[in-house]
């Protein structure tokens, strides 16, 4: 079966290429996030071609030169690009060997690849892939099968080894250049500084006067290279990067008491998100029921039914998104060329052509790395403001880096949701009917898929494109905020609706495993309610509703996360008063890893993470240190999220816009991580970026619950929310009809 990304990309030249020196040159579509997935890629490509790593250079993505592969997210990047890359250096391979049988006149058989050079036993010739390959190769379609050829998996192995990251000792000791460090070559003209200041809400209006005294006196400042006014936009270009600083200062803090513009946004109640998600327009849909013919629910011997919260979210990159942009060419023709870290360069290239009016051949994004992403922050909207820019001063390259307000300020928001779930069990202790319920926006407003661009700053100018409702993806590839709203257990009769809100006061979009995070946590947590209220223990319910060869990979996660952590039920003896531990499982997108986690906690003036085990199944695992350090991120950022992370909105916009107001799990604060990756090299690599998120936000609570005895339902797990959860009316929702 022909891999997603070749079926659009079917050429070998359209991913590998002889650099002049005789290394290989590989291409790839996805871009490196911080995930390590160029080191990653790198390793498959040497693999099968049996040559060293170190004479595999990976082509940073651009429109130029790399495949287009849309996003890189969703924990696909192995997966798509990784299993075409993998095909297409098969192919390659086996059609040097062909051409080296040929020449010696022997078997096909024969013919062995070793260190990128080959040979026949007998025969003294050995040639390269340089002396073998033949123009025509390049235009070939890439034959799938090949994968499988010729060679066991112990030839493939031996020829390749797996040295550490090639960024990564320059990221510890500073030396990395990230975008941010970029400087142009010496055929530009000298690069100037900019910023875009715009209005905190989607909904605004300029306030004249104050905005005209601002232009006249920045007009004014020395260093100042011109002021530009457009719609809701205001522009300011410098020579030196100081001058900007001290003027973005002035206009934040302005901004912030009310200048300039005239916001007004609505906000839902922060205590009672859910309310306001239910009462908007709605889309309803049925992600799933297979409720049997004549299904009788029927008297249940136990019943829960819990409802579940999690508030708007902030991407709080840590590093400021920044890009550079340069018009140059006729007027009549412009050509724009832009550097930016977005996660989608095809995407971008394509809304930056719409937003501007021009031909998409006249636009070129190339990527370049920045310090990290996990999902749609500001980085495409920060390279239409350099490009925006860029256009009045043609010929000169224009650097933006957004500011830490404007980055907590003006990307998007991770959606609200609202979640509830209805669980029967009948007498024989068997789950035999569930019906999980969601309410939130789309999880998507990513850049090139709509008509129109899908920019902040189109949508502010004089001249508005319109505003991009959030939309969630196809189930086919995971969905948005129905994503693993289907419990992975045996369950006769199941029903999950998904309720896409109509109405985005502050822009929404995706944000790491998208909706997955507060379905696992309302799943895992009824699951853990309804073990302790039969008085069975919770791994021994979750295990005994895997029955069959089906779940057999669902199993031996469990089973080994129970291992590492030295599971008991009940709890063990002598731990100091708030102790607890908890459990969880999912399956990413209920197709992608398998992941089960374990938390050991405790409950004092806040929760404190001590421990915590993971136990994944990514299929085959390219680069173990790579696949760890995925699962330990999106599981540390996950704990982050149910301990610390709520926006902070008003009318006039988004109020948690620095650390103080929007606080994350600091270095003190993390616990100790343990991880432990399934043998299951037999089976599809599968993406470890994101299946850690959803089982340790429900290891979490369940942990709480274990050390207090309360159901903390609503995210994040601060103290205020549990004190309300304290004292809140409603007992645990277990019963016997």
């Amino acid at each position: 079966m022909s891999p997603e990304s070749l079926k659009a990309q079917p050429l070998l030249r359209q991913w590998l290429a002889l650099g002049p020196q005789g290394q290989v040159r590989a291409f790839s579509g996805k871009v490196d996030l911080g995930q390590g997935i160029s080191h990653a890629l790198r390793l498959i490509v040497a693999e099968e071609l049996r040559v060293p790593v170190d004479q595999i250079d990976m082509v940073p993505a651009s429109t130029a030169l790399s495949p287009d592969e849309a996003v890189t997210s969703g924990s696909l990047s192995v997966q798509h690009s990784g299993s075409a890359l993998r095909c297409a250096a098969a192919h390659w391979r086996e059609a040097c060997r062909q051409a080296m049988a040929e020449r010696l006149g022997v078997a096909l058989s024969d013919v062995r690849c070793d260190r990128g050079q080959f040979h026949v036993h007998g025969h003294t010739p050995q040639a390269s892939y340089a002396e073998l390959s033949k123009p025509a190769m390049w235009d070939s379609a890439i034959e799938p099968s090949h994968v499988q050829a010729v060679h066991a998996e112990q030839d493939r192995r031996s020829s390749t080894s797996s040295p550490q990251r090639q960024d990564v000792a320059a990221k510890v000791f500073g030396e990395f250049a990230y975008i941010h460090d970029r400087t142009m070559p010496g055929e530009f003209e000298p690069m100037c500084h900019g910023m875009v200041f715009r209005p905190g809400t989607l909904s605004s209006e300029v306030i004249e006067h104050e905005l005209q005294a601002l232009v006249a006196d920045l007009q004014a400042t020395a260093g100042v290279l011109q002021v530009v006014r457009d719609g809701l936009l205001l522009g300011v270009l410098t020579e030196a990067e100081h001058t900007l600083d001290t003027i973005a200062r002035k206009i934040e803090a302005g901004a912030a008491l009310g200048q300039f513009w005239r916001c007004a946004a609505e906000v839902p109640d922060p205590l009672n998100t859910s309310a306001w998600l239910k009462a908007q327009a709605l889309e309803t849909t049925t992600v799933v029921d297979t409720s049997p013919p004549n299904f009788n629910r029927g008297t249940a011997h136990q019943r829960v039914v819990a409802e579940f919260e999690r508030p708007f979210a902030q991407h709080a990159s840590i590093g400021l998104c920044c890009a550079l942009a340069q018009w140059s060419g006729q007027q009549t023709a412009p050509q724009l060329e832009v550097w930016s870290h977005s996660q989608g360069i095809y995407n971008l290239r394509r809304d930056l052509a719409l937003a501007f009016e021009v031909p998409t051949e006249q636009v070129q994004v190339a990527h370049v790395e920045g310090a990290g992403c996990y999902g749609h922050n500001g980085a495409d909207d920060v390279a239409w403001d350099a490009a925006w820019l860029a256009r009045f001063l043609p010929g000169r390259p224009v650097r933006v880096q957004w500011t830490r307000q404007a980055e907590l300020g003006h990307a998007p928001l991770a959606p609200a949701m609202a979640v509830r779930v209805e669980a029967d069990v009948g007498e024989d202790g068997q789950l035999r009917h569930w019906a999980q319920t969601v309410w939130g926006q789309g999880h998507g407003t990513r850049p090139g898929r709509a008509k129109t661009p899908a920019l902040l700053g189109a949508w502010q100018t004089a001249n508005p494109s319109p505003v991009t409702l959030a939309v969630n993806a196809a189930m086919a590839v995971g969905g948005g905020s129905e994503r693993n709203a289907q419990p992975p257990y045996n369950i006769p009769s199941v029903k999950v609706l998904n309720h896409r809100v109509l109405n985005m006061p502050f822009r929404v979009s995706a944000m790491r495993a998208l909706g997955a995070p507060l379905n696992v946590l309302a799943a895992e947590s009824v699951m853990d309610e309804l073990a302790h209220g039969l008085s069975q223990d919770p791994l021994a319910f979750r295990l005994a509703h895997l029955q069959g060869a089906e779940h057999a990979r669902a199993t031996a996660v469990l089973e080994k996360v129970a291992h590492m952590a030295a599971w008991t039920n009940p709890r063990p003896q002598g731990q100091p008063e708030g102790w607890g531990r908890g459990l969880a499982y999912a399956r990413y997108k209920n197709t992608g890893a398998l992941c089960a986690v374990m938390v050991e906690l405790v409950v004092a003036e806040k929760v404190k993470l001590h421990k915590l085990w993971i136990a994944a199944d990514v299929g085959h695992v390219v680069d173990p240190d790579g696949a760890i350090n995925q699962l330990e991120g999106g599981a540390l950022q996950a704990a982050s999220w149910a301990l610390c992370e709520a926006a902070q909105l008003s009318p006039q916009g988004i109020v948690s816009n620095d650390w103080t107001r929007y606080p994350i799990l600091k270095f003190s604060d993390m616990p100790e991580v343990t991880v432990s990756l399934m043998d299951t090299a037999d089976q599809p690599s599968l993406g470890a970026g994101e299946c850690s998120s959803g089982p340790t936000c429900a290891a979490i609570a369940n942990a709480i619950f274990n050390a207090i005895g309360v159901r903390v339902r609503s995210m994040p797990f601060t103290p205020d929310n549990m004190v309300r959860a304290i004292d809140s009316d409603e007992a645990p929702h277990l019963s016997s009809p």
